[in-house]
């Protein structure tokens, strides 16, 4: 017996009447608490929450709590058994839930992610080491752009619960520099160079105001930590052109940019002399060290070679 059937065969009393009075009355208070439960959500989400995505939220939030109602107070009122409804329903859910359990998890995801709104389209993110730009936020996924140009659909599950990095939530963003400078130059001199091209970017942020400092003194350099601020949306353009002109700038005045050298010390005195090029046509050694163009006026001299005479011995 549907409820159609059900209400029909109710007998016509005054009490009938009444239940049937009372279960519109419930079900009208529902649409208006369905109506202002969507302003409500409508004006606490409409700068969280694209419009697409609002919509959908708006639809479920009142469809289901009208269905609430009906199931709860409205069906019991007119006398229609609803136990049994909620048992299949029960059932029902328990079985589709475990069929689709990552569909639903992806699903209750998905909303967390609309309304909490960690990421956003256009946003450059990382989301557990895949990096890139997010095109688009679904309710089962979501959809980002590699640097190559990939397109990659990530379950919202998996967003939802890995580590999220947003590069431009913010309006600004610092980077760093490591310069490495000889021993020989003077440091002070090249933290004042430095602070003089930081000065003359435009795009360089005062506050909070940039840093250059002697950080570490290594193996083979006088290591100089830069950090600058700089708005994100010039972010990157600036960090990878300011880092040649400090290197230009410095080499420019003298101080050069320090590379790995190694000092060998030998425990004897090594012997030296000069070798002319007759001597260089007799020495493979020579011969490969110096070429022929450079054989004629030879002064170099060769370390640990041993005293010889010109010319051979014929056996």
């Amino acid at each position: 017996m549907n409820v159609t059937e059900t209400i029909s065969s109710l007998p016509e009393t005054p009490e009938t009447v009444l239940k049937i009075v009372g279960a519109i009355l419930v079900l009208i208070i529902a649409i208006a608490m369905g109506k202002a439960l969507t302003i409500y959500l409508q004006r606490s989400l409409k700068d969280k929450v694209d419009k697409g995505h609002l919509d959908i939220i708006l639809k479920v939030g009142y469809y289901g709590l009208i269905t609430l109602v009906i199931v709860v107070f409205i069906l019991p009122l007119t006398g229609i058994e609803s136990s049994g409804l909620l048992v299949t329903g029960g059932v029902l859910g328990i079985v589709i839930g475990f069929a689709s359990q990552s569909i639903v998890g992806n699903l209750i995801s998905g909303f967390f992610l609309i309304v909490e709104r960690p990421i956003k389209i256009g946003d450059q993110i990382n989301i557990a080491n895949n990096i890139g730009f997010v095109e688009d936020i679904n309710i089962f996924s979501t959809i980002i752009r590699t640097y190559d140009g990939l397109y990659m659909r990530i379950p919202n599950q998996t967003v939802f619960t890995a580590n999220i990095t947003n590069y431009v939530a913010n309006v600004t963003r610092r980077f760093e520099y490591v310069v490495g400078i000889r021993y020989s130059d003077d440091a002070e001199e090249a933290i004042k160079i430095i602070r003089e091209i930081i000065d003359n970017e435009p795009f360089a942020l005062k506050n909070p105001s940039p840093g250059v400092f002697v950080d570490t003194l290594g193996d083979n350099a006088v290591n100089i930590i830069v950090r600058i601020w700089a708005p994100i949306t010039e972010w990157f353009e600036m960090k990878t052109r300011l880092l040649w002109v400090i290197k230009k700038t410095l080499e420019k005045n003298g101080i050069e940019i320090a590379f790995p050298q190694r000092t060998v010390w030998f425990a004897g005195e090594l012997q030296t002399r000069k070798v002319t090029d007759t001597q260089t046509e007799l020495l493979p050694e020579a011969r490969n060290m110096y070429p022929l163009a450079e054989r004629t006026d030879l002064t170099e001299e060769i370390h640990g070679l041993p005293e010889m005479q010109e010319g051979t011995k014929e056996g």
